[in-house]
């Protein structure tokens, strides 16, 4: 049933170790300082793609494109977090593509003046633990110079040592990469060139977020037949749902908020054992998280004997208007969430399910 590995945690993007956390941070709305950039707040792009020439006369010059966009997160897709939380205080991205390859890294950070007032002199973009992203400063013809570019831009802190020298040299950043000077572009061009890091399937189509409505039902499962259930013999599970139906639908609407959806937001998994054919219900708690919903099991429906709140499953859109259901840790009832055999990781062949959307009545108890 798992086909792939599933995320349990939120990423965003791919190159660097720098969107974990945002505590801490400056607020979206305080995002944008530096008129010089954007005089308007409109995103700002800059860029460079050197040519054959260039490289051949700078031949310690590992990168061959390079682009710097100040503005709105251009890389990660939290498509299923709430549109008040979707947009993120970092504020500087730049993405290079080196010689040779098929696609870009790139790094965030916050970008300010490094003066008291915070409106004047040097321009120094930050990244987590202290560490420089870059220096900007525009020229008399409003190219953006990029100075204070780090080898290990792109590295974790003290990798030279965790990769041996020559591996690091392999991985970093040339001895000629940097004092970059990049030209306006439109913002297009640069967020053409960061979707190249992380591009969505057209198959996923919109996310779940948008897909199902905080005030109406839906319904997703999958009965498995004799030809499947003989072919996976350690699975459990021989039937499931994923539902919200009126008990669902008015918890939210009397407690819930809707600019948060899907913060808040109860589904009721319901699956049916092979064993003995018993169906039991379990109610989960669900939050939007990067591109999936982490839910958490509830007591609302159940009576637990012990504090479920920490068994979690997720859910995320599938090709062609299916979803995903992981089931990474025991957490769904086809064992009792309160024994033994619900401790640590899911023994069975019960960790991912690729579900259909149903009629309501296919989920009705």
């Amino acid at each position: 049933m798992a086909f792939r590995k599933w995320k349990n945690f939120a990423v965003a993007g791919s190159g660097a170790m720098l969107l974990g956390a945002l505590a801490g941070s400056a607020g979206a709305d305080d995002a944008l300082k530096l008129p010089e950039l954007s005089a308007s707040g409109a995103d700002a792009c800059f860029g460079r793609v050197y040519d054959a020439a260039h490289l051949k006369a700078h031949p310690k010059q590992k990168v061959a494109r390079i682009f710097f966009l100040y503005g709105h997160d251009p890389v990660s897709h939290p498509n299923e977090e709430p549109m008040a939380n979707a947009d993120t205080s970092y504020n500087g991205f730049l993405t290079t593509t080196v010689r040779g390859a098929k696609t870009p890294q790139w790094a965030g950070g916050w970008c300010n003046h490094e003066s008291e007032d915070g409106k004047s002199g040097p321009i120094r973009c930050g990244m987590d633990c202290d560490r420089t992203m870059a220096s900007l400063k525009l020229d008399d013809k409003g190219r953006l110079i990029l100075t204070d570019v780090s080898s290990d831009l792109y590295l974790d802190a003290g990798s030279e040592d965790e990769l041996g020298e020559a591996e690091y040299d392999r991985q970093a950043l040339g001895s000629e990469d940097d004092n970059f000077r990049l030209d306006p572009m439109p913002a297009a061009t640069c967020k053409a060139e960061f979707a190249k890091i992380d591009p969505i399937d057209p198959a996923l189509g919109a996310p779940l977020r948008e897909r199902l409505k905080p005030d109406q039902p839906f319904c997703f499962g999958r009965d498995y037949d004799a030809a499947h259930l003989s072919s996976h013999s350690d699975q459990v599970t021989q039937s499931i749902r994923v539902f919200r139906g009126p008990v669902e639908l008015a918890s939210f609407a009397s407690g819930g908020d809707v600019s948060n959806w899907p913060d808040g937001a109860d589904i009721a998994v319901s699956v049916t054992t092979r064993k003995n054919g018993a169906k039991v219900t379990q109610t989960y708690s669900c939050q939007g998280e990067a591109d999936q919903w982490r839910c958490a099991a509830s007591s609302k429906m159940s009576n637990s004997s012990c504090d479920i709140s920490q068994k979690e499953i997720y859910l995320k859109r599938g090709a062609n208007g299916t979803m995903m259901l992981a089931n990474p840790n025991s957490s769904l009832a086809i064992v009792d969430l309160c024994s033994e055999a619900a401790d640590g990781k899911t023994a069975s062949d019960d960790k991912v399910y690729r579900l259909e959307a149903m009629t309501q009545s296919a989920c009705a108890p």
